[in-house]
């Protein structure tokens, strides 16, 4: 503060600082305003009350006024002065201080500075002198008079300090407003003397606090008037600073109606009202909050009634005050109807694309908006193109003009359009249309839109015009019409024929193949249990022989079925089909000369190779069989094409380039008879116990599922050729060498869930993996393999059926159990493909398949193959739980509590924990082994969950409630554990192996509660 002051005067703020610093202060005590302006005041002030001087300690008189901003004025004097020697004519630089007095009450005498007389209309020259109160009370406004004058006299009798606002009447009419402060200055005997003071201007603080309180009505006014909601909220924040929640300190009258929130005010929304406000809520408010940017939005709250707002926030008060103002309206009923129309205008276009005919909409002015997709298929235009007036480039131009005056005069009426034009279509030809459209309107009548539909009817038209000849003509062409009919039904016929056939041989071969598998997996097993008696491995082994035979003819039966699982590789059948010449007469034999022929600049195409081989050995065999061990075999190889008369010729192949297979032999031929049936499963020319006849039937299904196409050419007495067509394929030939590994299985140690339907099968494939040292968890279906998955167990491997009962399927169940556990392998099984795995006849990029039936060495190599590629991949060490399990299975016997109503179970599973030295109480009802758990000590307690009289999983409870120490495994058939299962209890699944109980034995007796390791 600059204050130039005559008067020794210093100004003190609420911390005790000097602020201001007077020239009287400086002239008495000689310090400049520099060397104590924002000091202590204690700097010019000691404990004994001196005042300190630059010169040293003077002993001053100080009067003390306060001052608005909670500090105070003080006035200083010589101690042996009693009036003021020098008057309080003042230059403030502070605007609020006008004034000052000092006013002798024995002589009624007021003297004051030429300021503080100028705002009460006096001379200053006589304020100067002294001049009596009454005449400066005179300009005090007289509605505030009186009470000025009693707070004047209250002061002097009770003796305490002045503090009075009031106004006064300016000479030149106006109005101020002032804050006078004062202070009793008592003399001897305590008397009443003296009573100084200090005049503040305030008008302008009196005059803001007016506006604001005119302001803030008008704003309440506005506030509670508005017909949206308004609120003012404070956000509340967590530790790090994220929004959680919001207190409502301000709400209008119609914040209720929008919210149906009552009594909001002090209430946390998160806390008080909705805790499952969504999250989106806090986080935009608090952005607001935060970066001081307002934001308008629409957002749906589900926690009030699943109600919809539009909503205005913007930040008020000081920067980051934490407070936003929120205004907003409830558009509920508008957002129900925007969905009711948006799902109305969803089923109509839905509806309108899954009609054959062409369906469009018009605007009610009559420009078309909207197409479905046979318009813009058949006309070969986009719809931005054909939109507004553009349909008309697509009728035909002799029928324009008559086109457009009935569309006019229907628009012009409002009323049903129909008429027949013709429209061209994408490939430049016209066709007839019944073309119609009706007008849609709204519930008040008016015009919203026209729909319409084009009907084909350019058959019917050229029907008509044809009439005449065709009754001319009328018994020649329905002889020829009866014939094409009688072609196409017994092309029909056929295909369903063998469409039906290759789905029973599919279903045959599936269930088949699961019945191998369950032989062949028994067989493996027990030809370990015979080692060494060469009887009984001899035959075993011829067993597992005719597995093999009838897996192999289970094969042939699911390449006429189309459901092998192909793996297409790009080849050149010409060098493919030279590479297999030694392979061919060792089959056939020296009796039959073979002539191999390939047209240069042959094609690739895309096929499996060892199905091809089959194919082409097939047919060779065929033909040697034929001629009858003697004759001429010949191989072509080279490029095709097929053209639009031949594939319309036959139904089940596409027009385009081919690369063609030929084999034709000198053998006796075939008839018409034989060539309708030669494709089908075991039929046969040949003598019984000569074959099977399924060579033709796999050469069959194995074109068609290469999207290609096979042909017989034969005739009796002049042999037969068989003619394999495969499409063309550009990308460059993939050579690749084959390597094939075989020895013994090793086994391992990793966990492995099998996933199989098939009770047999699965109960087979469990004994092998887990005679192989793995640890095996099994589920029925694809469900309860997800949750044996989500359970958290520990899985490296999954091994699943392709074919699953239940809504979820099997590549489903592992593409969700891949998202869980990244690291897991995952190899299919199958006696037969189905769209699942296989599409365009071949096996999905990165699907590992192992097709039933299948070895146990053939299944241990797979499984240890793709581990070890897990392992390269992930380029880490093995890690595991393996330590605690293997410390529990060197501890001490257990006591058992085995509880199974099922009495061979129980049994059995008695048996087994008995061999491996535990001691084993036997229970067939909870009660029984609550009572058994009551006698004496036990370690562990095995329960069923399905008891007759109580729940495995509430028995396990009460068990613990007697023995709490107690470690509890659930067996059950079930894949995962019962609802408020006790901590560290084990699942253990049915049918479990030793392996697998005594692994559970040994996690239960890690996990019990008060286990301590040895």
């Amino acid at each position: 503060m600059d204050t130039t002051l005559t008067p020794p005067l210093v100004f003190v703020n609420s911390d005790n600082v000097i602020s201001g610093w007077s020239d009287g202060a400086q002239r008495l005590l000689g310090w400049s305003g520099d060397e104590v302006v924002g000091r202590p005041l204690s700097t010019i002030f000691d404990e004994r009350g001196f005042f300190i001087g630059s010169t040293g300690p003077q002993d001053l008189d100080a009067e003390a006024v306060p001052s608005p901003d909670g500090g105070s004025v003080l006035a200083l004097r010589g101690n042996g002065r009693q009036l003021l020697e020098e008057q309080l004519e003042l230059t403030f630089a502070n605007a609020d201080v006008i004034g000052a007095w000092d006013w002798d009450i024995a002589a009624d005498r007021v003297v004051a500075d030429a300021r503080f007389a100028k705002v009460f209309g006096i001379d200053p020259d006589s304020a100067r002198q002294g001049l009596p109160l009454a005449d400066f009370a005179a300009g005090v406004h007289p509605d505030d008079r009186a009470r000025v004058t009693a707070e004047i006299k209250d002061a002097i009798d009770a003796g305490s300090a002045f503090n009075s606002e009031y106004r006064i009447l300016r000479s030149d009419g106006s109005l101020s407003h002032v804050l006078a402060r004062g202070r009793l200055v008592q003399g001897k005997g305590h008397r009443p003397t003296r009573f100084p003071g200090v005049l503040f201007d305030i008008t302008a603080r009196r005059l803001a606090e007016s506006d604001a309180v005119t302001n803030r009505l008008r704003y309440r006014s506005l506030f509670e008037t508005l017909p949206d909601g308004f609120c003012v909220i404070k956000m509340i924040w967590d530790a790090d600073g994220a929004p959680v929640d919001y207190e409502f300190l301000e709400v209008n009258s119609a914040f209720v109606r929008h919210t149906g929130i009552a009594d909001a005010v002090g209430k946390r929304m998160r806390r008080d009202v909705a805790a499952g406000h969504e999250q989106h809520w806090f986080d935009i408010y608090g952005r607001v909050a935060r970066t001081g940017e307002p934001i308008s939005f629409e957002n749906p709250a589900e926690a009030l009634q699943d109600r919809w707002y539009q909503v205005q926030a913007f930040p008020i008060d000081e920067a980051r005050s934490d407070h936003v103002a929120v205004l907003f309206s409830d558009i509920s009923d508008r957002r129900r109807t925007e969905v009711a129309l948006k799902a109305s205008e969803a089923e109509f276009r839905t509806l309108s694309q899954s009609m054959l005919n062409h369906v469009w909409t018009a605007k009610p002015d009559g420009e078309l908006d909207w197409f479905n997709d046979r318009v813009l298929a058949f006309s070969g235009r986009s719809a931005q193109e054909l939109a507004g007036s553009g349909w008309a480039s697509i009728v035909h131009p002799d029928d324009l003009e008559t086109v457009a005056a009935s569309w006019s005069a229907a628009l012009a009426a409002k009323k049903v359009y129909q008429t027949e034009f013709r429209i061209r279509r994408a490939d430049g030809r016209y066709r007839w249309h019944l073309v119609r459209a009706v007008p849609v309107r709204g519930d008040g009548g008016e015009m919203r839109r026209w729909v319409g539909t084009n009907t084909d009817i350019d058959h019917a038209k050229k029907n008509e015009a044809a009439l005449a000849d065709l009754n001319a003509t009328l018994e020649e062409r329905i002889a020829e019409r009866s014939e094409e009919l009688l072609q196409s039904q017994k092309a029909l016929q056929q295909s369903q024929k063998m469409e039906t056939i290759g789905k029973l041989t599919g279903g045959v071969a599936h269930d088949f193949n699961n019945l191998l598998q369950v032989v062949a997996g028994n067989l493996q097993l027990l030809s370990r249990d015979v080692a060494g008696n060469e009887r009984a491995a001899s035959r075993v082994d011829n067993a597992l022989a005719g597995v093999a035979r009838g897996a192999k003819l289970a094969s042939q039966l699911l390449a006429f079925g189309r459901r092998q699982a192909l793996e297409p590789k790009v080849i050149n059948v010409g060098r493919f089909v030279k590479g297999m010449d030694d392979l061919l007469r060792r089959s056939i034999g020296e009796g039959v000369d073979i002539e191999v022929i390939v047209a240069g600049g042959l094609w690739n195409t895309l096929a499996d190779p060892t199905q091809v081989e089959n194919a082409l050995l097939n047919l060779a065999i065929n033909a040697r069989d034929a001629m009858d061990g003697a004759g001429k075999l010949t191989i072509e190889v080279g490029n095709a094409f097929l053209d639009d008369h031949y594939a319309t010729m036959h139904a089940d192949v596409s027009a385009g380039q081919y690369v063609i297979l030929a084999v034709s032999d000198t053998g006796s031929g075939m008839s018409d008879d034989i060539l309708e049936q030669v494709f089908e499963p075991f039929f046969s020319t040949k003598p019984e116990g000569k074959g099977t006849g399924l060579g033709l039937s796999m050469v069959y299904g194995f074109a068609k599922q290469s999207n290609g196409h096979v042909k017989i050419y034969s005739e009796e007495g002049h042999g037969t050729t068989v003619k394999l067509y495969l499409p063309r394929e550009i990308a460059e030939e993939a050579r690749e060498t084959a390597v094939h590994v075989a020895g013994p299985a090793v086994g391992g140690t990793e966990t492995i869930l099998v996933v199989e339907d098939d009770d047999e099968v699965r109960t087979t494939v469990v004994e092998t993996l887990a005679d192989l040292g793995y640890r095996v968890l099994t589920a029925r279906d694809a469900q309860s393999g997800l949750a044996v998955v989500e359970s958290g167990a520990a899985i490296d491997v999954l091994f699943t059926d392709v074919v699953m009962p239940g809504t979820l399927k099997s590549p489903d169940m592992a593409k969700l159990a891949k998202a869980r556990l990244p690291d897991l392998v995952v190899l299919f099984t199958s006696g037969y493909t189905e769209n699942s795995i296989v599409h365009g006849g071949k096996l999905d990029h990165g699907v590992e398949l192992l097709s039933k039936p299948y070895t146990r060495e053939a299944l241990d190599r797979r499984i240890r193959h793709l581990l070890a590629n897990r392992r390269q991949v992930a380029q880490r060490g093995q890690g595991g739980q393996g330590g605690a399990v293997a410390a529990a299975a060197e501890r001490m016997p257990l006591t058992l509590l085995l509880v199974e109503d099922d009495f061979l179970i129980r049994m059995n599973t008695a048996d087994i924990l008995r061999e491996h030295g535990h001691e084993v109480i036997e229970a067939g009802t909870a009660a029984q082994a609550i009572s058994a758990a009551q006698a004496g000590r036990i370690d562990l307690i095995l329960t069923d969950l399905g008891l007759p009289d109580m729940q495995g999983g509430d028995l396990a409870v009460a068990v613990r409630a007697i023995r709490p120490e107690v470690g509890v495994v659930f067996a059950t058939g079930e894949t995962s554990m019962p609802p408020g299962a006790c901590p560290g209890a084990v699942l253990l699944v049915k049918p479990y192996t030793e392996r697998s109980l005594q692994q559970a034995i040994e996690k239960a007796s890690v996990q019990k509660p008060g286990h301590r390791p040895s």
